[in-house]
C-alpha cells in the first residue's frame, strides 16, 4: 500500500491532477500542424530528458505504432516527468504489448504523477490483464490515482463479461467506503457505464443496489448525483422508481 503522503509531486489530497491533465493536443495550442513523427521518432532516444519529455507528450497527439517500443523503455526512465509522458503517449498510443510493463511501472513507481497516467494507460488498454492491478491500486493507492483508477475500470466494459464481472466488487467496495467523494462519484459513473453491458443477473442487482444505496445514503451531494445519474443512465425500472419516490418524499 502507499502512503498517502508518500514523497512525490502529488502528495495531498486536494491535488489530484497531473500537470499534463489538462494539456491539450500540441496542434490545439498553436497554429502550426503536427509535430513530424520522425523527429520525434529520434527525439525518444535523446540524451537530454527534457528533449525526451516532449517527445513523449507529443505522441499524445500522434497516432504512430513505431513509437510504443520506445515508449515502452522510457516508463523506466531516470526522469518522472519523461515517465509520466511516456505512460500518457501509450494511452494515446495502446498495445497489448505495453500492458505487462505498465503493470510493473504500476507496482513499483514511487511518483504518484507517473502512477496515475499509467493507470490511464491501462485503462485505455482495455486489456484483461488490467483488471487486477486496477482493482489494487482502487483499494490502496493516494487518491488521485484511485480517482483513475475508478474511471480506467470503467474500460473493462468493452473487455468482455468476466472483466465486468471482476470490476464491478471492488468498484462497489470504493463507492461505499473510499474517504474522497471524488473517488465514490468516480465509482458511482463506472458502475453505471458497466451496468449498460450487463444482462439482468445477480450482478447487474448488486451493482444496481450499491448505486440505489449511494443516492438515498452517501453523505455528499455530488456523489449523491452522481449514483443517480448512473441509474439514469442505465434506466433500471426499480432504481428509477426509487429515485423518483425520494424525491416526491422530499428526502433531499
Amino acid at each position: 500500500m502507499y502512503d498517502e503522503n508518500d514523497l512525490s509531486l502529488l502528495d495531498a489530497e486536494a491535488d489530484l491532477e497531473s500537470p499534463l491533465d489538462h494539456l491539450g493536443p500540441l496542434s490545439a495550442e498553436s497554429d502550426r500542424p503536427k509535430p513530424n513523427p520522425e523527429a520525434m521518432l529520434a527525439l525518444l532516444e535523446n540524451p537530454q530528458p527534457q528533449q525526451r519529455m516532449l517527445a513523449a507528450r507529443a505522441f499524445c497527439d500522434i497516432e504512430d505504432a513505431r513509437a510504443i517500443p520506445h515508449l515502452i523503455h522510457l516508463l523506466t526512465d531516470t526522469c518522472p516527468l519523461v515517465r509520466v509522458s511516456a505512460a500518457y503517449g501509450i494511452g494515446r498510443n495502446p498495445s497489448p504489448d505495453a500492458v505487462e510493463p505498465l503493470i510493473t511501472q504500476l507496482k513499483r513507481d514511487w511518483n504518484g504523477y507517473v502512477r496515475k497516467g499509467v493507470v490511464w494507460a491501462l485503462g485505455n488498454c482495455r486489456d484483461r490483464r488490467s483488471l487486477a492491478p486496477l482493482a489494487d491500486a482502487l483499494k490502496t493507492d493516494i487518491s488521485a490515482v484511485r480517482l483513475w483508477a475508478a474511471s480506467a475500470l470503467a474500460q473493462m466494459a468493452e473487455v468482455g463479461y468476466e472483466a465486468v464481472v471482476g470490476a464491478i466488487p471492488p468498484l462497489i467496495t470504493a463507492l461505499v467506503k473510499d474517504p474522497v467523494a471524488a473517488v465514490r462519484s468516480n465509482c458511482a459513473w463506472a458502475i453505471g457505464q458497466m451496468c449498460r453491458e450487463l444482462p439482468s443477473n445477480v450482478v447487474y442487482a448488486t451493482a444496481i443496489d450499491a448505486l440505489i444505496q449511494a443516492f438515498a445514503e452517501d453523505p455528499d451531494l455530488g456523489v449523491r448525483e452522481d449514483a443517480k445519474a448512473a441509474i439514469l443512465g442505465v434506466g433500471d425500472p426499480r432504481g428509477l422508481q426509487l429515485i423518483e419516490t425520494l424525491e416526491q418524499e422530499g428526502w433531499f
